[in-house]
């Protein structure tokens, strides 16, 4: 019986399996396998899969896979978390450039701390009761009262699959302002199907419609997720956004080997 080494990562709570796969050893193309791995009763227990492989111009490539077993859009934290893991295999020192399924990323690492460069956002769609906008993933953003006590799986789930999204789906977040730059947010992930602790384009998502929508004047804002608080950093013109950074902690929880 074959064993996989793997790593558990986590990123203010948003939690991953990670695999050094340069080597091509890992049957990616397995959902079941994946979603076994990523299965918190039965496997290690994830809100996603990551894999760590060679690229032909940078320091590695990001492959991506949720909780279900497929492959996934651009997930922020665990990009975060990546950059760790590429720097304690000795992969990179402190700064990188890597593929990811979005496009380039550039990141740093320093006491633990990744500040992750996120895609420049030129689209974001503001209508009467939410934002929607695309930060490597889709994120619907509805600003909200009571956040605390908010129904985030029932309301997120009905929206993820409802119009104008579908099958397709979206992300969904729920905010609530706490002072001039700092927002309380919620999100229910597709993919993962359930409220997350964290999402790091989430995160970002909220930040940027935060400011979209004229609620922060400030181009530095504060996420304080249910597992931990992220900054994001931008540069703003009109409708674009550019030179987008999410930072926040990013640690090792665990290592060991997985019987297939």
């Amino acid at each position: 019986m074959s064993q996989i080494e793997f790593y558990k990562y986590q990123g203010t709570g948003n939690d991953f399996v990670m695999i050094d796969n340069r080597q091509q050893q890992f049957p990616k193309n397995d959902t079941k396998l994946i979603a076994r791995l990523c299965d918190r009763k039965f496997g290690i227990g994830a809100d996603g899969l990551i894999l760590l492989e060679l690229s032909k111009l940078h320091d590695f490539t990001m492959k991506y896979y949720n909780a279900d077993g497929n492959e996934g859009s651009m997930c922020g934290n665990g990009g975060r978390c990546l950059v760790a893991f590429a720097k304690q295999l000795k992969v990179i020192e402190t700064d990188t450039i890597f593929d990811a399924v979005d496009g380039l990323h550039e990141a740093q690492i320093k006491d633990g701390i990744v500040s992750l460069k996120m895609k420049n956002v030129a689209d974001v769609e503001q209508f009467s009761d939410y934002l929607f906008l695309d930060t490597g993933s889709p994120h619907h953003i509805a600003f909200v009262d009571g956040i605390q006590n908010f129904d985030v799986y029932n309301t997120g789930k009905s929206i993820r699959y409802g119009a104008p999204y579908f099958e397709k789906g979206t992300n969904v977040n729920f905010v609530e302002q706490q002072n001039e730059n700092t927002f309380k947010i919620r999100t229910y992930e597709r993919g993962v199907e359930d409220e997350t602790l964290s999402c790091g384009t989430g995160a970002t998502a909220v930040a940027i419609a935060a400011h979209h929508s004229k609620k922060t004047s400030k181009n530095n804002v504060f996420l304080e997720t249910l597992g931990g608080t992220l900054e994001v950093s931008f540069d703003s013109d009109t409708n674009s956004y550019k030179n987008v950074f999410l930072k926040g902690k990013a640690t090792m929880v665990f290592k060991g080997l997985f019987e297939l």
